[in-house]
């Protein structure tokens, strides 16, 4: 009998869902990256109230009285400007200094850099320039938290705590609103510049907190640095690095990155190739992205404050905390639900209820204007949000984390975040003529809600044809996932054989007993115990 078939073998060397040792140390690396979410909400929520404030209407605009359709496009969509190269260019990092140094980097000194020029600001090319720079280096931290996150975590967790990124970025706008609403009545500079400023906070805990965080034992994999690799993994386990479960996962990993170098390569041109649904792979993040975006999200988020002023809604500033505060309450259904019931029954159902509700606010837009449609604008507006926070903000951030392959994830989530921000960018500079009244603007209004509701439409369709189910699936066996299952929906029922490390495994049994192998792991477990 081979070792493949032998089932005590699997119980024994098979690394189960936890496994022996401690995830906590995992844990808490995932969720301090996930940290990182504050500084992409708060910088994302910031700028709708700034550009709603009567200091910053007589200080920016070039008439000193309102802002007009082109400057608050300009103002609100440089920022994705910086993000989209940002996140395009991280891996030139990230592959090389490594995924934690990066993060560090940036946070510490580009975004900082980005934010100070924000604060000093007096009119607005050096604010838009501030918000491009430190846009360029939250593209770098967009792209590299999720692959840091997905890299580091034990898989049985791991959707859970890569969500944790997005509930950071809810609790990121929720913190912007809550400040906006302390400053705004204030009428000296302090208005907008405390606001923006608080930001070098959130990035200096961000980046001094990460030196005291072990690197990504894959990334140490990709350098050969196999010792460091163990004791990186040994950290993020809790188990010494002679453990056989931790010498298990390591020999999963590295024999599985052989295994890819051995049929593609790690350059910029197998990103997409077809090679093992490479291709596929990327189109689905990239899709998965951008369709994050086309839901419509930001536009309350960007243009909340002021949408609802022109919408005749009084106390515009308290709607809008109030759906910051559904966005942040909302998203931890979503995190425990991610690993219940898997990542495209949660996108399926969110994309439903984020149509639905969407449809309804056009509809009611269209048909009448009263007190009665602005409680159902609002109330719509926060069941979509809802719906958005639990299923689709988290689920998209996790998915791409977890399904490319080592050679090219690091180049393969740039491309994916990069596809978040282009479109982010895109959205932020044509709402305000799609929205707004005037010469050469769409003025739809509401009615901008029927398209957000179509997109969310296709979102379930996308869903449906391209998003494979990854739930509890190392990231070893997810590209086995791919390897061998032709249809996404074919994805959730698909079980995983035997780890790809087997043939080591196989062969390290002609020189040791498996029953001395399977005692000394019992003897571990006892003394884990």
């Amino acid at each position: 009998m081979t070792l493949r078939d032998n089932a005590l073998v699997k119980k024994y060397i098979n690394i189960d869902a936890k496994g022996s040792g401690s995830s906590k140390m995992g844990i808490l690396v995932g969720s301090f990256a996930a940290f990182a979410g504050i500084l992409y909400g708060y910088d994302t929520g910031i700028i709708s109230g700034v550009l709603g404030m009567d200091y910053v209407t007589g200080l920016f605009p070039a008439d000193k009285t309102a802002f007009t359709s082109s400057e608050k496009s300009l103002i609100v969509s440089i920022l994705s400007v910086g993000t989209f190269f940002g996140a395009l260019l991280a891996p030139i990092c990230s592959d090389r200094f490594g995924r934690k140094w990066t993060i560090i980097f940036s946070s510490l000194l580009i975004f900082n850099v980005g934010v100070v020029l924000q604060t000093i600001s007096t009119s607005i090319p050096l604010l838009c320039a501030g918000r491009a720079v430190a846009g360029f280096g939250l593209g770098v931290i967009s792209s590299n938290v999720p692959l840091y996150q997905s890299e580091t975590l034990p898989k049985w967790i791991r959707g859970a705590i890569v969500s944790c990124y997005q509930w950071a970025i809810t609790i990121g706008l929720f913190l912007a609103s809550v400040v906006n609403n302390g400053t705004k009545h204030r009428n000296d500079s302090g208005s907008y510049r405390i606001p923006i400023a608080i930001q070098i906070l959130w990035a200096l805990i961000l980046g001094i907190g990460l030196f005291f965080l072990p690197e990504s034992p894959r990334f140490y994999i990709t350098k050969d640095k196999f010792d460091d690799a163990k004791k990186s993994l040994s950290i993020l386990r809790g188990l010494p690095e002679d453990h056989p479960e931790l010498i298990a996962e390591f020999d999963e990993i590295k024999a599985n990155y052989d295994y890819e170098k051995s049929v593609t390569q790690s350059g910029w041109l197998a990103v997409f190739s077809t090679k093992n649904k490479q291709l596929k792979r990327l189109i689905t993040g990239v899709g998965l992205q951008a369709f994050q975006q086309l839901t419509g999200v930001n536009f309350i988020f960007y243009y909340g404050t002021t949408f609802f002023q022109s919408s005749g809604i009084s106390n515009e500033f308290l709607i809008s905390l109030a759906t910051n505060i559904v966005n942040v309450g909302s998203t931890i259904p979503g995190i425990f639900l991610i690993e219940i019931i898997g990542r495209r029954k949660l996108l399926l159902g969110g994309a439903v209820v984020m149509s639905l509700s969407q449809f309804v606010i056009a509809i009611t837009g269209v048909a009448t204007t009263s007190d009665a449609a602005n409680k159902v604008l609002v109330a719509f507006s926060c069941i979509f949000i809802s719906a958005f926070a639990a299923s689709w903000g988290p689920a998209c951030w996790a998915i791409v984390g977890e399904i490319f392959p080592l050679t090219t994830r690091a180049k393969s989530i740039a491309i994916s975040a990069s596809s978040n921000w282009l479109w982010n960018w895109a959205i932020a500079y044509a709402t305000p003529y799609l929205v707004d009244s005037g010469p050469g603007n769409a003025n739809l209004g509401l009615k901008v809600f029927f398209l957000w509701g179509g997109c969310n439409f296709l979102c379930f369709f996308f869903t449906y044809f391209m998003v494979y189910e990854t739930k509890g699936l190392s990231l070893e066996q997810v590209d086995e996932l791919y390897e061998n299952v032709t249809n996404a929906w074919q994805s959730p029922k698909y079980v995983p054989s035997q780890l790809r490390f087997q043939d080591t495994l196989e062969n390290k049994a002609e020189t040791e007993n498996i029953d001395d192998v399977m005692m000394k792991t019992d003897q571990s477990r006892e003394e884990s115990v």
